[in-house]
Parts: C-alpha cells; sequence; structure tokens
C-alpha cells in the first residue's frame, strides 16, 4: 500500500521527466546562439586581398572576401570618418535594397518621412548618386546593410541631401559596380563585398544581428 510519502515522491518524478528543454527557460538561453545570426570580418591593411568575412547562421559558416577603406583604420569607439574603416562591434540598423527593406522605428522617425516612402525611394536615390563625378552610379552595388556601433558612440549618420538625392548616411556593408574593388582597400571606409555575397547576406541578416570587425593591422585612434 502506498503512504502519503512514497506518493509524494512519485508525483515529483513524473513531474520532472515531464520537462523537456522547450519549457526550460536556462535551456532555451543555451540554444539561442544557434539560432542567432552573425558576421566577423578580419582586415589586413598589408595584404587587403587577404581580408575575409565570415557569415555565421544555423549552425554554418561562410567565408566571403571583403574590401575596406582606402586610408585604413580606425580603433572601435571612434566617430566615422571618411576612408577610414572602423574597428569594433556594430548592431545592423537598416537593410536596403530594390526589394527589401528594414530600418528600426526610431530611424524611420528621424528621416521625417514614412516608412512607406523610404522604402519606395530612398534605396533607388542612394543608388542614383554619381559619387566620383564619372557618370557611373550603383555604387553600392544591389544592397546596402547599415551598421550602428555597440556601445552607442556619437556619430555622423544622418538622413540628409546629397547632389540632389535623399540618402541614409551611414557605415555599412555594400556591394559595389566593380566588383575588382572587393578584396582591395579603397572605399570610402565602409565593407564593400560581392553580388553573390550581398544576395546571401540580404536573405540571411536582421535588424538587431551583430557584426564584429578586427584586424591584426594598427588602427588610427
Amino acid at each position: 500500500m502506498l503512504t502519503i510519502r512514497s506518493l509524494f515522491s512519485l508525483a515529483l518524478l513524473v513531474t520532472l521527466a515531464s520537462c523537456s528543454s522547450a519549457d526550460d527557460p536556462v535551456a532555451e538561453r543555451e540554444q539561442a546562439p544557434e539560432s542567432r545570426r552573425l558576421v566577423r570580418i578580419q582586415l589586413d591593411v598589408e595584404n587587403p586581398s587577404a581580408s575575409e568575412g565570415i557569415l555565421e547562421a544555423s549552425g554554418e559558416a561562410q567565408r566571403f572576401p571583403v574590401g575596406f577603406g582606402r586610408l585604413g583604420l580606425a580603433c572601435a569607439g571612434t566617430s566615422f570618418q571618411d576612408g577610414l574603416t572602423p574597428l569594433g562591434r556594430f548592431r545592423v540598423n537598416a537593410i536596403l535594397s530594390d526589394s527589401d527593406f528594414a530600418m528600426e522605428a526610431d530611424l524611420v522617425e528621424q528621416s521625417g518621412k514614412t516608412e512607406a516612402e523610404l522604402k519606395d525611394s530612398l534605396f533607388r536615390n542612394m543608388s542614383s548618386i554619381d559619387f566620383k563625378g564619372d557618370g557611373q552610379s550603383g555604387e553600392y552595388g544591389i544592397g546596402f546593410i547599415s551598421l550602428t556601433p555597440l556601445p552607442p558612440t556619437d556619430q555622423p549618420f544622418q538622413f540628409n541631401t546629397y547632389k540632389g538625392k535623399f540618402r541614409w548616411y551611414s557605415f555599412a556593408i555594400h556591394g559595389t559596380n566593380d566588383e575588382r574593388r572587393v578584396g582591395q582597400s579603397v572605399t570610402g571606409g565602409c565593407i564593400n563585398v560581392n553580388q553573390d555575397t550581398l544576395t546571401t547576406l540580404l536573405g540571411t541578416l536582421q535588424l538587431g544581428d551583430e557584426v564584429v570587425i578586427s584586424s591584426d593591422s594598427p588602427c588610427l585612434p
């Protein structure tokens, strides 16, 4: 005959046996990193062609070539400057292309436009800018993945009008209209990638995902 003590022990065992990792917050937190997306970029000033990025997503790692700033590297925590690629941790705060639009709500509000207006025309405007004055546009390739530093620091990032075109000015990973530039130190400071890589990044990354940029080369403080 079961005693009260044995009945209590049996109930406790049944309760413990019914617990699974899906019901365990700690287990969920331990599993969460596998579902996160992370980009790691390693830059080499002495040999730019050796620079590469790694996309970590769904438990897999995909390597890809990258280009960076023509003036070298800026140390983590510095303000973005033309020609210098900053090191450090960054968060994706906007994803722009002809077919994709995602932007953090505070940036949409900062723009003074509606999300629909930005989705309709922002990347098209940015892509049409002839930065070099050589009659060539499309310097962002097929997309622009905007990055903001972690932790937050004062930056010159803003919506403005450049050469008559409304744009979002920020540090970013973007494409190029000349894939020979990938793997070189020639950009205005952003990370550039080829079209195949950018297609993958646009289809994988989401707002809030992190990008970590590092280097063994010297950086400017």
